[in-house]
């Protein structure tokens, strides 16, 4: 024991599984119990005790971080810094290998890895060689079929019927296997190459693989429930000799499948490896008693998992149980989200230990607003802020451009977005006549029309565009500013151009758009709503300092905060109607595990919301709560409702396809705008009434004098002011 001091601040399981040397070991490690400790303390007991040499060990992380990590605690245990190691990420370690044996597939050791760009540009050239329309058939849906094609470790001959793709019908294997070709040709490769080649070099050079299997002693395998088909098969490569392959992760954290990663790899851990010892790690020492509870019960619904129940490591593990909030709207839900927060600023906890994590990223819009609004400052991890997203900008551009015909730089940024032939050259002319005539650019476009200064397309789509801007201008009179902003968006092709790209991140942006269009309807004119995005766009840009984090539950993966609100459980939007349309019941057990890792990243407070009606999409829709809420256990849950909810969610949970109701709750109006569908917000329950007093964040208290609907006129000490409830509380 002396001379291995880190086995004393081991626990028995976390012990086993350090000196469990041969033969294969999966251990199952829990959200908060150790996993890293383990890991480095197990490379470091090879080491120290002489099974190995530093090159013999092969350990594969997910991230450089997580390597350097790695390299670093191990270097601090054996007392060294520890030359020769194979240790990396799946493609730094393939590359290592390839750069050694790069001719035996028809490389050359100086091979260069293209990036997305200029993968994306080569794939256009094999396109067009082959005759392929590439406006019906966008290079980056064939790009996405063939990452998805090495993902599974197939290259182009290896492709069956059953595998083949319905891309260009007929056409995306022989396309696939000339892109490979070209890439050859050029001495390069892509990422999706570097562990394809390899997985083909040790398949088909019996001797390349008897040498890696002689080097590789011991593998050491990290969050291997992330692995996807050909890194699991490099794997098991490697591993046949030896078999002293020790996989660490957590089959009830496998939430990356549209990344590629199979859950079912770690679950079959036993079947390709027979005689395996597993190893469990239960003991969490991050989160108190209650959050565990919950966590274990909701994660145990799912079929498809090894089985394992979290347990408290710490003697101070009691804590508050889990709060449920049921709320009248998802405006009332980030007014108690924000408000929650500046109660514990004031209570003296550091705003970088509360994070709000979401399902969605257009979720992130209404606590922005909110949290901008009480000065509370944040940070939005894995993507930009709301109004800072592309999709955002070119939108807001049409707005600006709609009400300023002056705004060059709204002019410049969606005068060809979607594409419509204007081009360089023709924007070089405008500009040029805008100077000589001292004019906006729209205007001396414009006046161009007439002249044979724009050339080829850029003339007829120009006038076609300014004569759309002059229909949406007069209807923006006629119809109001929702109504025409959705039509603008429709017409203009913008939201068609996303509706077409077939990227993974499309999706998301058109709910980005569908919930900006929500946030238009919460003011009176266009001009108000821009105002309002330059106020709220003018706060802090740092990204340092305490701050509270906003992120998806994607994103949180592998961090921690002392207290997580977790808003939006309803059924639709968390479990993801989008997922469980695409994947059925193992769509399902995979939104229930992004569940269970939402909760498990809080230590002290996990706090749930649900809105029984929600504006996400621009639509009011009533909602019921997400099948979660009924599986989590009494017991170990607090349930708040506001008046006219009931506190509890349905015991008899949704099937895997809901048909979403509207449990007996009112709907608005609805308002046909193009392909867009915004409704009324919903009748409060608990309107204000007139003579009621109330606080706004920036009036102060007032008097309210009138009440329409959701608009109320309030007495301020600085005057009258007409604005929604939803920016009120009761005095």
């Amino acid at each position: 024991m002396d001379a291995y001091p880190y086995l004393a601040r081991l626990n028995p399981e976390q012990r086993e599984a350090v000196e469990t040397l041969e033969g294969p070991l999966l251990v199952l490690a829990g959200a908060g119990t150790g996993k890293t400790r383990v890991l480095t303390a197990r490379f470091a007991h090879i080491l120290l005790t002489g099974r190995a040499a530093p090159g013999e060990v092969l350990a594969v992380t997910f991230t450089n971080k997580a390597a350097r990590e790695m390299r670093e605690r191990v270097a601090a245990m054996i007392g060294r810094p520890v030359e020769g190691l194979w240790l990396g990420t799946f493609h730094a370690l393939c590359v290592r290998l390839l750069r050694r044996h790069a001719e035996r597939v028809g490389l050359r050791s100086s091979f260069t890895i293209l990036d997305t760009d200029d993968q994306l540009r080569l794939l256009k050239q094999v396109m067009e060689a082959a005759g392929i329309d590439q406006k019906r058939w966008p290079p980056q849906g064939l790009m996405a079929v063939i990452q998805r094609w090495k993902d599974r470790g197939l290259t182009p001959e290896g492709i069956t019927p059953a595998e083949d793709s319905d891309f260009a019908p007929g056409r995306a294997r022989s396309l696939y296997a000339d892109y490979q070709a070209r890439l050859l040709s050029l001495n390069a490769c892509d990422f999706g190459d570097l562990l394809l080649h390899t997985v083909t070099l040790l398949q088909r050079q019996p001797e390349v693989l008897a040498e890696c299997q002689r080097r590789f002693r011991y593998l050491l395998v990290d969050e291997y429930q992330d692995t996807n088909t050909v890194q699991y098969l490099w794997l098991r490569l490697l591993a046949q000799a030896h078999r002293n392959i020790c996989c660490v992760g957590d089959d009830d954290q496998s939430i990356y499948s549209w990344r590629g990663a199979e859950v079912e790899n770690i679950l079959r851990f036993e079947r390709d490896f027979p005689g395996a010892r597993i190893v469990r790690l239960e003991r969490n020492y991050r989160s108190t008693r209650p959050i565990l509870a919950a966590a274990s019960a909701l994660i145990a619904q799912n079929e498809g998992r090894l089985g394992k129940t979290l347990r408290p490591g710490r003697d101070d593990a009691e804590g508050d149980k889990i709060e449920v909030h049921a709320l009248w709207d998802s405006e009332e839900e980030a007014r108690m989200v924000a408000g929650r927060i500046e109660a514990l600023r004031r209570e003296g906890h550091a705003a970088g230990e509360i994070a709000v994590l979401v399902r969605t990223g257009a979720q992130t819009r209404a606590f922005e607003e909110r949290l901008i609004l009480l000065g509370i400052p944040y940070r939005v991890v894995g993507g930009p802020r709301f109004y800072e997203r592309a999709e955002i900008r070119d939108a807001l551009a049409y707005m600006r451009l709609l009400a300023s015909p002056a705004d060059d730089l709204a002019f410049e940024r969606i005068v060809n977005t979607p594409r419509r032939g204007v081009g360089d050259g023709a924007l070089r002319a405008i500009t040029s006549h805008a100077r000589a005539e001292k004019l906006p650019l729209s205007l001396a476009a414009e006046a161009l029309l007439g002249t044979d200064l724009l050339k080829g397309r850029a003339r007829p789509a120009l006038a076609e565009f300014f004569r759309d801007l002059s229909r949406w201008r007069a209807m923006l009179d006629r119809e109001g500013h929702v109504a025409t902003v959705a039509a603008m968006l429709d017409e203009s092709g913008y939201t068609e151009m996303w509706r077409k790209d077939p990227s993974p991140e499309a999706p998301g942006r058109l709910d980005n758009l569908r919930e900006l269009l929500r946030a238009i309807a919460d003011f009176e004119t266009l001009e108000g709503f821009l105002e309002h995005v330059a106020l709220v766009t003018e706060n802090d840009e740092a990204s340092d300092g305490d701050r509270v984090t906003l992120m998806t539950l994607h994103a949180a993966k592998g961090l921690e905060f002392d207290t997580v609100f977790l808003p939006g459980w309803e059924e639709g939007l968390f479990p993801n109607q989008r997922a469980l349309d695409d994947g059925g019941q193992k769509a399902l057990e995979e939104e229930r595990r992004l569940a269970y890792v939402g909760l498990t990243r809080a230590r002290r407070r996990a706090i749930i919301s649900w809105a029984a009606n929600r504006r996400l999409y621009a639509n009011w829709q009533a909602a019921i709560p997400s099948r979660f809420l009924a599986e989590l256990p009494e017991a170990e849950v607090e349930r708040v409702a506001a008046p006219g909810l009931a506190g509890r969610p349905p015991q008899d949970a949704p099937s895997v396809f809901p048909a979403i109701g509207f449990g007996g709750a009112r709907r608005g109006r609805v308002i046909e705008a193009g392909a867009w569908e915004v409704a009324e917000r919903p009748a409060r329950p608990d309107p204000f009434a007139v003579g009621e007093r109330v606080f706004h964040q920036k009036f102060g208290y007032g008097t309210v004098r009138s009440v329409e609907d959701d608009k109320l006129e309030v007495e301020f000490a600085t005057g009258l002011k007409r604005l929604l409830d939803r920016f009120v509380e009761r005095a």
